[in-house]
């Protein structure tokens, strides 16, 4: 999902027929009363699980057995509309967003957006399904990653997710950017209205800094600009949400993000720690910061992690009142021929209350026509004892071996 400080659009100049790449799309309309461009995002994806072990055994000694998948899927097909109406301050974005690879399932397609107003520069407000910006991956970044629609582990087992909610964003003095939201749930795509608490208690902030003024499109990863002389960036996120085990997404949405164990076990499931007691509710505490750079092609990024969950809700008996996770993740990249090919490496690592679990991914993106949207992605990953997975993703829950996947990927 694209951000909406990303998606508002530059309307000087533009006019029927008009494409401009980055995801603003096609112009389709534009009148004295509004415009509407049209964009889609999708790949498809040849995945290879069969290297996996077949079954893991977690902390608790339970022995389960992994789906491993050998398949080609039209993984994600993402259709955006956005302009303004009435107002060019007043904007919009609706989505259609699809999950092919749980064709039949309910949660397979979900339909959202978000209505903006521009006060200025520095001050926007909105309401609508908005990311909960508590980790680089969730700033608007998305899809200028080195990968296509995956995270490494330690930024998925930590991160927040998309809900509903009000926020606020802008751009402040010295390149430094801002959003904030209140909101549901961590995690809304895929939960039915009546399982929330009724508690409005989700905020989530961050800030973005490059001094350098730019850091590529979306300051995203990969210098695929080529910058000649060095840019940063910095960020840093928070997220706070008190959790009820009725408003969980189910295993199979398109974002599955719940709160996991480090060896994959879900807080909220009956039996989670094999005493016969169950959490009901549970705070969630996250902060990460992360730095980069980019020069000459290169792009040098780190993130580090941490999270606190705590002051359980519980039915029986639970032998831990408090759990304190952290990790980091380090990803590295080279143009090799400008605007043509890349190789990246990344690592990460997450030291737990059960366990240790890490990933290594090795992978390289070649765009055919210089366009960097539009790329073949080929993929290796590790990963020991993954703590995370669904679907849509090529990590399943206990993945240990490796895993790969090569890609199609498409925006415009």
């Amino acid at each position: 999902m694209f951000d909406r400080l990303a998606a508002l659009l530059d309307e000087e100049g533009r006019r029927i027929g008009d494409f401009t790449a980055g995801g603003a799309g096609f112009r389709i309309a534009d009148t004295d009363y509004g415009t509407l461009n049209f964009s889609v995002w999708s790949y498809v994806r040849y995945l290879n699980q069969k290297a996996l072990d077949e079954t893991y055994t977690d902390s608790f000694g339970r022995t389960k057995t992994l789906d491993l998948r050998n398949d080609l899927q039209l993984n994600k097909v993402n259709l955006y509309f956005k302009g303004w109406i009435y107002d060019p301050k007043f904007s919009y974005m609706f989505f259609v967003w699809t999950q092919n690879a749980q064709m039949g399932d309910g949660a397979q397609v979900v339909l959202g957006g978000g209505l903006d107003y521009s006060f200025s520069q520095q001050l926007n407000i909105g309401a609508g399904v908005t990311q909960l910006p508590g980790t680089r991956s969730l700033r608007g970044t998305f899809p200028f990653w080195n990968r296509v629609d995956t995270r490494m582990i330690a930024d998925e087992f930590h991160r927040p997710s998309y809900t509903t909610g009000f926020y606020v964003y802008g751009n402040v003095a010295h390149h430094l950017q801002y959003k904030a939201v209140l909101g549901n749930n961590l995690s809304q795509l895929g939960v039915n209205a009546v399982q929330l608490d009724g508690d409005f208690n989700t905020f989530s902030a961050s800030l973005n800094w490059s001094p350098q003024g730019e850091f590529g499109q979306r300051a995203g990863w990969g210098d695929f600009e080529y910058h000649e002389n060095l840019v940063t960036n910095v960020g840093f996120g928070f997220t706070r949400s008190r959790e009820d085990r009725q408003s969980q997404p189910a295993e199979t949405t398109i974002e599955n993000s719940q709160i996991r164990l480090s060896d994959g076990t879900r807080l909220f499931e009956d039996d989670a720690f094999g005493t016969g007691g169950r959490v009901n509710r549970a705070t969630y505490r996250m902060a990460s910061l992360d730095a980069a750079a980019k020069v000459r092609g290169w792009d040098f990024s780190g993130a580090y992690y941490a999270r606190f969950v705590d002051d359980f809700e519980t039915e029986g008996f639970i032998p831990v009142d408090k759990l304190h996770d952290w990790g980091y993740q380090i990803q590295v990249s080279k143009m090799v021929l400008p605007e043509k090919l890349a190789v990246y490496v990344g690592y990460s690592k997450i030291f737990g209350e059960y366990g240790d679990p890490y990933d290594h991914v090795l992978g390289i993106n070649w765009y055919p026509f210089k366009q960097r949207l539009l790329r073949l992605n080929t993929e290796f990953m590790y990963l020991k004892n993954s703590p995370v997975g669904y679907p849509s993703v090529p990590m399943l829950v206990g993945g240990n071996g490796t895993v790969f996947s090569t890609s199609l990927e498409m925006v415009f």
